[in-house]
């Protein structure tokens, strides 16, 4: 019975981690850590480590999906992605030294917010629209923001997936599949780098559960990656903005009931 109840927690979670991921960028840790502590009474601690190491091939297979249909901006995310890992460790130290009960819930809100955005006010920027901006005026954009995100992302502890594609669709005009294609380019890395220091300094997970949860999460990442690419810009945003809302309204209630 305890494993037939591992199974179905780590499905749900991969689920929705990995419609999260393959349709908007979002990190696997807003969606498996709080079903991996709720359900399955996971250390918190450890529960991220997993959430974070199923970001990482989700991420990958979503990135590899976007970019081979050339919505992808590589360039601009290697940049972002250096300022987004440098200022993720000053975010991290000015938490340790300033502490915020109030920020718990943070990435969830954000979640639900963002979603509703995109239902409302679907991105519908072009990528004729897109390349109108320098490269170097783009590359300054990407650095600064790479810098606002790192830091709350450190900060908050949360977050940075939906910061991410919020700065990208709305400071930097992506249009949105190529806003999410640079976003899980971001995130494989960010991600793996948050599993490693996880798993060096809380040592091994429950390999069962993380196993489950990298399969799954990395199974509908791919389904939702092939679909977004394929789907029309309306329908992409409203699709988006559902999985958005209700992701978030799910995970805070898990929050609750936590």
């Amino acid at each position: 019975m305890h494993i037939l109840i591992t199974v179905l927690v780590c499905f749900f979670a991969g689920m929705g981690a990995g419609l999260g991921t393959g349709f908007a960028g979002m990190s696997a840790a807003a969606v498996i850590s709080p079903m991996l502590i709720t359900f399955l009474g996971m250390d918190p601690y450890l529960a991220v480590g997993i959430a974070l190491s199923s970001d990482v091939l989700a991420s990958a297979v979503s990135a590899y999906t976007y970019g081979k249909n050339k919505n992808l901006d590589i360039r601009n995310g290697l940049i972002m992605m250096a300022s987004v890992l440098a200022f993720t460790v000053v975010g991290s130290y000015i938490a340790s030294i300033v502490p915020s009960a109030t920020m718990g819930s943070f990435s969830v809100v954000m979640t639900f917010l963002l979603g509703v955005k995109f239902i409302v006010r679907p991105v519908m920027t072009t990528k004729e629209a897109m390349q109108s901006i320098s490269a170097k005026k783009r590359a300054v954009q990407s650095v600064v923001c790479g810098v606002i995100v790192g830091f709350i992302c450190g900060f908050v502890g949360a977050g940075g997936g939906m910061m991410m594609l919020l700065i990208l669709t709305s400071v930097l005009g992506y249009e949105l599949k190529t806003a999410v294609g640079t976003s899980v380019f971001i995130m494989t890395f960010t991600a793996l780098t948050g599993a490693v220091s996880h798993f060096a300094i809380g040592g091994a997970p429950d390999w069962t559960v993380f196993a489950l949860c990298v399969v799954f999460t990395l199974l509908w990442a791919r389904i939702a990656a092939v679909f977004a690419n394929k789907a029309e810009p309306k329908t992409l945003n409203r699709a988006t903005g559902v999985v958005l809302v209700v992701l978030g309204a799910v995970v805070l209630l898990f929050k609750l009931v936590g």
